[in-house]
């Protein structure tokens, strides 16, 4: 009679927890994005803070401000990399960005995969949303692929730097090596974190000889493209043409590179420009690096950064806005919500019913994310200026240029950042975690959008706009 009753129990107790399974919501996609990132934003806190990471003990804040510009990759700093880390501490920076730079959910899934273990539909639906993919079939070999690629191209940007300085002196033999592995990684995750600002034998931070410049921006723009561009060229053998993604992200990143570039060279060649004095070869090699890092690579390019003319830091602020490709390394609004608004202003224009390009229509849902992205974004730069405006005595375009270079997860600055007092900070640090999400994750991470039909319908009204 007792082991009768036992097993009631036993089953009873089954059908509970079977009960509550169902009952239970997955953890929705956007949702994991933002635990990941916070998760790795806590250990890389707590690893820093650890002794034998910096030459002097550090506050919280300040190794909670590093790790964040670090796994969001974005370089905003308010320590000395070079000088107030330690060697260890330096290469727990480069894991950082390294683990940022590639994504949470392109490691869950190798991670799952090379464990053998089973993975769900909703994850491969989780991992190509994430990465923008339209298909999960075979998305783990696909990433292999990425993942793969990406050390390459780390890997010969770390050569080639490597054998640059070592052969011209600029770097010292013991120091080489690492300085190549480590500037090759934070360029092409367009981290902007450098070994070389607050040493006194380089005074200008980062070298300014054209060699690295050009090794250093081509690693940014690979790293910037996205991970959808990289795949788009890897299936190039089989399907012969590229995406209408991929197009539209390299003409964008095209255009914004050459707009940015001559406006550059136009402010600051000019007399009183921090390149007035320069020879034509330099102006034209440091214009065109600092167009392609103000798309959120951070690293400066100019000498004087902090002086630059105020049509330069409006037209750096319009880049690092814009930012670069989605699901890339870099942030920012991204080169395709720009794209979609432009066209979308361009078909309007031209009295087309749809958003055309290329005999292609873009779908209304596509335009309507854009323009949330947009409006969320423009919100949050507002909301976050004036907090920091509020509790700081800065100039409104220094603390304008910070906040839009954390929401865009660049990392340049006019030299306010260590000066901004722990409320400043702490904006600072949402803005760089809000950036490297983007507006629409974090969005739906915290209002989950439940499917719904639409059974009546409204008539239509009319409001005035323009």
């Amino acid at each position: 009679m007792s082991q009768s009753i036992a097993k009631t129990r036993v089953v009873r107790l089954r059908q509970t927890i079977q009960l509550v399974r169902r009952r239970r919501r997955p953890v929705p996609v956007a949702m994991r994005l933002v635990l990941g990132l916070a998760f790795l934003i806590g250990v890389g806190t707590g690893v820093l803070l650890l002794p034998g990471m910096t030459r002097q003990p550090i506050s919280f804040m300040d190794a909670w401000f590093t790790a964040t510009s670090a796994a969001a990759i974005t370089g905003l700093s308010v320590l000395t990399t070079s000088t107030d880390f330690t060697r260890l501490g330096q290469i727990v920076l480069l894991c950082l960005i390294q683990l940022g730079g590639v994504g949470y959910m392109v490691l869950v899934a190798l991670t799952l995969q090379i464990l053998g273990r089973r993975v769900s539909l909703l994850d491969r639906l989780a991992v190509s949303s994430s990465l923008g993919m339209d298909k999960s079939a075979a998305i783990f070999t696909l990433l292999q692929r990425v993942v793969v690629g990406m050390f390459i191209i780390e890997g010969l940007g770390a050569l080639l730097l490597y054998l640059h300085w070592r052969s011209s002196g600029i770097v010292s033999a013991d120091r080489a090596a690492f300085y190549a592995i480590f500037h090759a990684v934070s360029a092409f995750c367009n981290a902007g974190f450098d070994l070389f600002a607050g040493l006194p034998q380089y005074p200008d931070g980062i070298p300014g000889d054209s060699v690295t410049l050009l090794i250093l921006g081509f690693l940014v723009i690979l790293g910037g493209l996205g991970i959808p561009v990289f795949l788009d060229f890897s299936q190039w053998r089989t399907r012969r043409r590229l995406s209408l993604h991929t197009q539209i992200t390299l003409i964008v990143v095209v255009f914004l590179t050459i707009l940015g570039w001559i406006g550059l060279f136009v402010a600051e060649t000019k007399t009183g420009g921090v390149l007035s004095d320069a020879v034509f070869r330099e102006r034209l090699v440091h214009t065109w690096f600092q167009s392609v890092s103000s798309r959120t690579a951070g690293f400066p390019g100019l000498r004087d950064f902090d002086r630059l003319t105020s049509e330069s830091r409006l037209l750096v602020m319009v880049l690092m806005f814009i930012g670069c490709a989605p699901a890339s390394m870099g942030g920012g609004i991204t080169t395709g919500t720009f794209a979609v608004l432009a066209l979308a202003l361009s078909s309007s224009a031209k009295g087309y019913a749809t958003v055309q390009f290329r005999r292609r229509t873009i779908a209304d849902e596509t335009v309507r994310r854009a323009a949330a992205v947009l409006a969320i974004s423009l919100a949050m730069v507002f909301v976050a200026s004036w907090l920091v405006l509020l509790t700081n005595s800065f100039s409104f375009s220094s603390v304008l240029f910070e906040v839009v270079s954390a929401l865009a997860t660049c990392g340049l600055s006019l030299g306010i950042t260590s000066s901004l007092n722990s409320f400043g900070q702490a904006v600072i640090i949402l803005m760089m975690f809000w950036g490297r999400l983007g507006a629409l994750t974090i969005a739906i991470a915290f209002f989950r959008q439940q499917p719904s039909t639409q059974l009546v319908q409204y008539p239509e009204a009319t409001v005035l706009i323009g």
